[in-house]
């Protein structure tokens, strides 16, 4: 039977590319995700990560392979990876972004140990995309997904695609695309059946269904399984052998929809067997010869002339674009922090979509978005270049790879099939979109440009709007892919003015967008702030276009998307002010923005009731909640009292916001996501550190020296000591491979000190 074992444990790193005259003892002991060497989170070189590495592992096979065949399976490595086993060398795997495997069955030491060595090259390759030009983005080195090794018999699944179909309709079906390969030298006759189970709650079997199967000798094959509507009936959990049983239905299932506020999924459990009973196949490893399974939603997804619609229902668009780099460990972060980010986009920033610009994701980020109702945009790697034949090929390859990988999610509602912000090539991009077609014909493709009349080879007319504005749909179905970003770049410790204007930036052009007819959304530039080569970012070599800082803490722009979530999930309201008579051009204060979604707020200058205002529709008309304009007639240098601000929803208090004139930093805050992580070394979460005043506003020119000290079983990943910039940071918390309970500590002089706790389990 089919056996996958996460194969992150146990491997030894050199940064350097060494051969076999280095002993073992020079290596360092690292685990998987790894990135090829730790930085600060700016002001470095991006040579410095630009080099070959060895990494090395010596293993003996955890179990027989009884006849099996094991296969090495990366799901990313930066960017160029050479594999050698027990002395043979595979040819080098070009590419960073998607999953790659080699077959080492025969290769293998069935009984004693083995040697597995691999030379990562980090190097900037121009035949690999999405190099050969600048790019607005850093790549980093490393093995920084998950490896696994994975048994299978020599006739095994190699990939299910599940299709849904009528889904609005009282007659839903679904189609398992089952796609079987045969290594061995004989035909394979037998049967494969597909289990549908429900998995919001349990695993409860709802319907099976049992066909033959022919796959010859050393071919693939894919083969459609289809079950009818009139099929999905309510089993409650029992196994049956359909072709016997007289009455084999009960009563009709009804199907859950996949929606963005009730993310319902189902799996596919495929096997390879003998058509016998279900008893017997419940019987894992006695029956069937290969069992695999995937998860899958009923939803429909269309983007048309005049929006986007989910279900059958007309949905606008509000999203973020995220690039997956984080501050000291480059991209190679661990299920935990890729999951958390898709949490952040969805609760934190309250968007509906995001973007994975510019390349396919971490399957754990695209699983949560799954989970928690995050739709997504997934495109292939590039950014602007195109290069030749053989170029085009990888990128080519990495539309069919992108899309086998992760077309069962029903999270994904569009295929990014064109480089970011290319040229046109019709050529080539008649190709990627026939790909797209041919391997997913339930989903539309987009291609994204900066410009409008670019040639339009998709579905829908996918485009960076750097207008400031809304342009004007010249091709429909439009989606704005990009907006904002370097138009207007911003740091936490900006003046008032600027980070204000941010986020009405943000504001406005959503506002616009959602009112515009012919346009189905926004996906704003950006989450989060992020490291670039010189070319692009600020004089420490960071894009500062994110709504949050690259810690995952807030801007005021953050804040807005966080205001146009429903009051009924959760109430927010955080003013655009540090209530000071300096921070604007000749001072003042005049308007304050509050961005909430409350229904009216109250604004109170000490005891004395300022004002009692809703919502600035007039200038936000689209917008599910506007930001408040409070008007503050107040003169530099005179006399000014405490601010109050009091958000009312449905007639009750729900929400106080309080800034005193004699604001000063006076504690530090020390958070952790996670309370309980595991102890391994490959799991780790944020710790975020800010300074506020007495009330929890956020000082953001306070940069004291910041001091972190563990006592337990953990190890900090960041800078220690950390001078604060912007009145916050973060760092990370990582297992030692001990469990216990660790404390980590926060001291600056004139501060309280802040502590948390995590257990390493």
């Amino acid at each position: 039977m089919r056996h996958e074992i996460l194969f992150n444990d146990g491997w030894l790193y050199y940064p350097d590319e060494v051969d076999e005259s280095v002993p073992d003892s020079d290596f360092q002991a690292v685990t998987i995700p790894h990135t090829n060497i730790e930085l600060p989170h700016h002001n470095f070189d991006d040579e410095e990560y630009k080099f070959i590495s060895t990494y090395r592992k010596t293993f003996t096979l955890s179990e027989p392979l009884n006849g099996r065949r094991v296969f090495l399976d990366f799901d990313g490595v930066m960017i160029a990876t050479t594999v050698t086993i027990n002395g043979r060398t595979f040819e080098e795997h070009k590419g960073g972004y998607t999953p790659f495997s080699f077959d080492i069955t025969d290769y293998i030491n069935e009984d004693g140990e083995n040697s597995l060595v691999i030379y990562v090259d980090s190097r900037e390759r121009k035949d690999i995309p999405p190099y050969g030009y600048v790019i607005d983005y850093l790549l980093f080195g490393g093995i920084y997904r998950d490896v696994k090794l994975r048994y299978v018999n020599p006739v095994y699944i190699k990939n299910i695609f599940v299709k849904t179909y009528d889904v609005l309709t009282d007659s839903p079906y679904i189609e398992a695309e089952v796609t079987v390969e045969n290594t061995t030298n004989d035909d394979f006759h037998d049967h494969v059946t597909v289990l549908l189970t429900q998995t919001k709650d349990e695993r409860d079997l709802v319907f099976a269904v049992t066909e033959h199967i022919d796959v010859p000798a050393g071919k693939i094959l894919t083969q459609a399984v289809k079950i009818q509507s009139d099929e999905l009936q309510n089993r409650d959990g029992e196994w049956f052998d359909f072709t016997d049983d007289p009455e084999p239905y009960t009563e009709p299932l009804e199907v859950q929809l996949w929606s963005i506020d009730n993310p319902y999924l189902y799996a596919v459990d495929v096997q390879l067997a003998p058509n016998q009973d279900m008893e017997a196949l419940e019987d894992d490893g006695d029956v069937a010869l290969d069992d695999d399974g995937r998860r899958f939603g009923f939803r429909t997804a269309e983007f048309k002339d005049d929006g986007f619609y989910l279900n059958g229902e007309l949905l606008p668009l509000i999203g973020l674009n995220r690039h997956q780099i984080f501050p000291y460990i480059g991209q190679a972060a661990p299920q935990r922090l890729q999951e958390r980010d898709a949490e952040i986009v969805k609760y934190e920033l309250g968007c509906n979509v995001v973007r994975t610009s510019h390349y396919p994701q971490s399957p754990y980020f695209l699983d949560k978005c799954d989970e928690i109702g995050l739709l997504v945009f997934e495109e292939i790697p590039g950014w602007q270049h195109i290069g030749d034949k053989d170029w085009q090929a990888i990128s080519i390859r990495d539309v069919r790879v992108m899309i086998e990988r992760d077309w069962n999610h029903p999270s994904i509602i569009i295929w990014g099939v064109r480089i970011n912000e290319s040229m046109d090539s019709t050529e080539f991009y008649t190709e990627t979109n026939r790909l797209a077609h041919e391997l997913d014909p339930t989903r539309q493709t987009g291609g994204v440009r900066f410009w409008q009349h670019s040639e339009f080879l998709e579905d829908v007319y996918t485009f960076n709007d750097f207008s400031n504005g809304v342009e004007e749909p010249v091709q429909t179905p439009h989606l704005i892919t990009e907006f904002n970003g370097h138009m207007f770049p911003t740091k936490t410790w900006d003046g008032e003015e600027r980070y204000i204007e941010h986020a009405i930036r943000h504001a406005r052009i959503q506002s616009r967008q959602i009112g515009m007819g012919g346009v189905s959304g926004a996906i704003g530039w950006c989450a989060f702030d992020y490291n670039t080569h010189k070319e692009f970012g600020s004089g420490d070599r960071i894009c500062y276009h994110g709504v949050m800082d690259m810690f995952r803490n807030h801007k005021w722009a953050g804040y807005f998307y966080k205001s146009q979530k429903s009051p009924d999930e959760e109430i927010v309201l955080q003013a655009g002010t540090g209530w000071t008579m300096g921070d604007r051009s000749e001072g003042g204060n005049n308007p304050i923005r509050v961005f909430s979604n409350c229904d009216t707020i109250e604004v109170y200058l000490g005891e004395s009731l300022h004002g009692k205002f809703e919502p600035d529709a007039q200038s936000y008309p689209h917008l599910p909640h506007p930001p408040f304009t409070v008007p503050m007639e107040m003169m530099w240098g005179t006399a000014f009292d405490d601010l109050k601000i009091i958000g009312y929803y449905q007639g009750e208090q729900v929400a106080e916001q309080y800034f005193p004139i004699n604001s000063h930093p006076r504690k530090l805050v020390l958070t952790v996501d996670h309370d309980t992580i595991s102890r391994k070394g490959n799991d780790m979460t944020w710790v975020r550190i800010q300074v506020t005043d007495e009330h929890g506003n956020i000082q953001r020119y306070a940069n004291p020296i910041v001091t972190f000290t563990v006592d337990g079983p953990g190890q900090l990943i960041g800078t220690n000591p950390f001078a604060l910039i912007g009145g916050q940071a973060g760092l990370f918390i990582k297992g030692t491979g001990e469990s216990g309970e660790v404390t980590i500590t926060a001291t600056a002089d004139r501060l309280d000190s802040s502590s948390a706790t995590v257990w390493m389990g």
